[in-house]
């Protein structure tokens, strides 16, 4: 709930239009008619462009249960499988989706580290090539998708220098130029946020995320949705862990879950203003 709330509330003062993400382990967790009516409640408050995205979904049946609990977007990853695999399940995806009026998603490439289900090793990850991009948005009739330019998830990106490859993104985008691009792993892991975790009894050294200059460099080369979710988990974290040092007297979830939802709204419009640049604020 918090998060939800910290993030509408974030692009209504911003005036932005937001995607809401869950995973296939959130949905487990959360329970999908809960995150329902939140994001219900949440379009009631506000009147700001609004979708409801299944991130990963892992298999058809997921894919459809979203759909049919009223999801307005959902991705499929067949990513994990071979080219002709991946084709042939995101297919079938799009032709029920479509008849539900709702929009897919689907991944090209592979990305390193781990998030939720997701784990894939560094020798496992692999760049999008762009001549299978267009034959694949071509053959599955996908909505947008995801491709591998160098960006991972969790909280350790990269062990040197970041580095994402624009030259693929540019090749992508010549050969398909009216298809959304999309970018998973993309959390900055804002520096001041791996600090105070660590400052508060936290244990996350070296972690290192996609700086928000590369982020903005590639919402300017075309790149229309972004995902962060790293990000708003320190933000939380962060919050949680200082009221704890500071006030060990507290045990009112209230209490600590108030700074959580501001530092992460606060992280939000960052991303909204300075990173991404969809503020329609005057």
């Amino acid at each position: 709930m918090e998060i939800i709330q910290a993030i509408v509330d974030a692009a209504n003062e911003e005036k932005s239009p937001v995607i809401l993400q869950a995973s296939f382990s959130a949905i487990k967790y959360a329970r999908i008619g809960y995150l329902r009516k939140m994001v219900e409640a949440a379009l009631e408050e506000y009147d700001i462009p609004l979708a409801l995205h299944l991130d990963h979904g892992p298999d058809f049946e997921t894919c459809k249960m979203c759909i049919d609990n009223g999801f307005s977007s959902v991705m499929i990853d067949g990513s994990k499988y071979s080219f002709e695999e991946n084709v042939e399940l995101t297919k079938k995806v799009v032709e029920y989706a479509h008849s539900k009026g709702v929009v897919v998603e689907a991944e090209l490439g592979k990305l390193a580290g781990i998030e939720d289900d997701v784990n894939v090793s560094d020798s496992d990850a692999m760049y999008t090539n762009p001549d299978e991009a267009k034959e694949f948005v071509e053959r599955t009739g996908c909505d947008s998708l995801a491709i591998a330019i160098g960006t991972s998830h969790g909280a350790y990106k990269f062990k040197g220098e970041a580095k994402l490859r624009f030259d693929i993104l540019e090749k992508v985008k010549e050969k398909l130029p009216n298809t959304p691009i999309v970018l998973h792993g993309a959390s900055t892991v804002i520096p001041e946020l791996v600090e105070m975790c660590n400052k508060y009894g936290g244990n996350i050294p070296g972690a290192k995320g996609v700086p928000d200059e590369m982020l903005h460099e590639a919402s300017l080369r075309g790149v229309s949705k972004i995902n962060v979710d790293t990000d708003l988990r320190l933000a939380m974290t962060a919050a949680i862990r200082k009221v704890f040092v500071e006030e060990p007297e507290a045990f009112d979830p209230r209490k600590y879950m108030t700074p959580a939802r501001d530092l992460i709204k606060e992280t939000v419009k960052h991303k909204i203003r300075d990173v991404f640049g969809s503020s329609n604020k005057a």
